[in-house]
């Protein structure tokens, strides 16, 4: 007799948590890993930010908080939303939560009904899917890759949509592969959604502050408003703000949609921390200026890991546009054996020899729906991530055959 209820056969826990845990797990035990495998900036929340939510504390503003979040944060993400995206919303039209992944659990829970479809482009976030069957819709995937510049296109689009669609998922940028989309490519999937009216999109803006080379962010209820009623921003203070552990993320959509995601929330967790919604205060109206000295960091970050990467037998990557990973192709490995005999039949055996050999923790390509890659974090000190990837070099060079 098992206690899990048979829709658990369904999914999977995260890859991505998974592997972290056992890198965390090994440097307890003393041993030298270095995990490039979670999506976490290793720069510390502003000062700025932090004092806000001392304040707070002090001011005693630590009692259970409005369902849908405190009037203050709620008018505060209104404020950026229109003068950052051009997106005008009332506070009534925005949830805030614990975290980016309870806005997009709320919503698709609020919104799925068996059988139902939600078209995720590959590769993807490792929790949608798996967020989708457990609300009992299916999840269509569609692969995209280096030739599009891992971005899904219209026609794509157009093929995955049936009868049984009911949203879009879109993540700009992207993780795992760092792909942008232009307010021209968002447009012309914009086409595809006004051609079948039962579709929703939902716009995973989440690593919106983290682009380079000068690509403007666009999102998709900016550059088709007619959409906007058919549109979820969804967006969150972890990446940019440096402010994972304080878990406030808010979605943005018709009061309807809204409503029913307040619901889901009021029988689950109830509002965010009282006092991060505060400290999200000041991260949205306070100074901004250290966004952009921190994506400078990435940016280099990110040209020394595709270069020394690019320089390992087997593997070749694109150097993305955006967000802070490396989705790196490794079918250069497969095929090859180790110095202890084990062939690398997969993108799951290289990231198992890679922690193996050289202590360096990797998310395999099939958590994220396409293979055979492995996701680098670049979001970690930039001494560690230049010896991360010399051993890496040194793994790749040890294959043979």
């Amino acid at each position: 007799m098992t206690i899990a209820a048979r829709r658990m056969s369904r999914i999977k826990a995260s890859p991505a948590a998974v592997i972290s845990a056992k890198a965390m797990e090994m440097a307890r035990a003393g041993r030298d890993v270095i995990a490039l495998s979670a999506g976490e900036p290793d720069f510390d929340t502003p000062d700025h930010v932090k004092a806000a939510a001392v304040r707070a504390i002090g001011e005693g503003k630590t009692k259970y908080p409005p369902l849908t979040g405190i009037p203050e944060l709620r008018e505060a993400i209104c404020r950026k939303l229109e003068r950052e995206n051009g997106l005008r919303y009332t506070p009534d039209q925005v949830l805030v939560c614990n975290g980016g992944k309870q806005v997009i659990y709320n919503a698709l829970t609020a919104t799925l009904d068996p059988d139902q479809e939600v078209v995720i482009p590959a590769p993807f976030w490792v929790s949608y899917p798996d967020m989708v069957l457990l609300a009992g819709a299916n999840p269509v995937v569609v692969a995209t890759g280096p030739a599009n510049g891992f971005r899904l296109g219209a026609a794509q689009l157009e093929e995955a949509v049936t009868a049984k669609t009911k949203w879009l998922i879109l993540n700009n940028p992207c993780n795992p592969s760092g792909a942008v989309y232009s307010a021209r490519d968002l447009e012309a999937l914009a086409e595809v959604v006004r051609r079948h009216p039962h579709v929703w999109v939902l716009a995973d803006d989440i690593y919106e502050h983290i682009i380079y080379d000068g690509e403007p962010f666009s999102t998709l209820a900016q550059v088709a408003p007619d959409l906007h009623e058919r549109t979820l921003t969804m967006n969150g203070l972890s990446k940019a703000y440096c402010m994972t552990g304080w878990r406030i993320g808010y979605g943005a959509g018709p009061q309807e949609l809204i409503a029913a995601m307040a619901k889901i929330q009021s029988q689950t967790t109830s509002g965010a921390s009282s006092i991060s919604q505060w400290a999200g205060v000041e991260a949205l109206d306070g100074d901004q200026a250290f966004i952009q000295d921190n994506v400078a960091v990435f940016r280099e970050r990110r040209d020394l890991g595709a270069s020394m990467l690019n320089q390992a037998d087997g593997l070749s990557c694109r150097t993305p546009q955006g967000a802070f990973y490396l989705y790196v192709d490794c079918r250069g490995a497969i095929g090859k054996r180790t110095p202890r005999g084990e062939t690398v039949e997969t993108d799951a055996d290289f990231a198992k020899y890679l922690l193996d050999a050289e202590e360096v923790a990797v998310v395999h390509g099939e958590a994220f729906g396409l293979s055979p890659y492995f996701r680098v974090s670049y979001a970690l000190d930039t001494d560690r991530l230049r010896e991360a990837c010399a051993r890496i070099q040194r793994a790749c060079a040890a294959l043979s055959g």
